[in-house]
């Protein structure tokens, strides 16, 4: 499932408003609370943020005896 910017903002006005229940990809859907809407909202923004661009860099020295 793709999600768009417009499927954030529209589940991020639902949370604003206190309204359990937005439309995301033509479909309605209610959540059970804030805390599953809230973990929706994180996997959308990771899904469209796409990869992470950062990169973990490990420097490895060694020495001789």
């Amino acid at each position: 499932m793709a999600f768009t910017q417009s499927d954030i903002d529209r589940l991020k006005r639902a949370i604003a408003t206190g309204t359990k229940s937005c439309e995301i990809e033509g479909q309605t859907v209610t959540y059970r609370s804030l805390a599953e809407m809230r973990d929706i909202l994180s996997m959308m923004e990771r899904d469209v943020s796409g990869p992470s661009t950062q990169s973990r860099v490990s420097k490895i020295a060694f020495r001789g005896t």
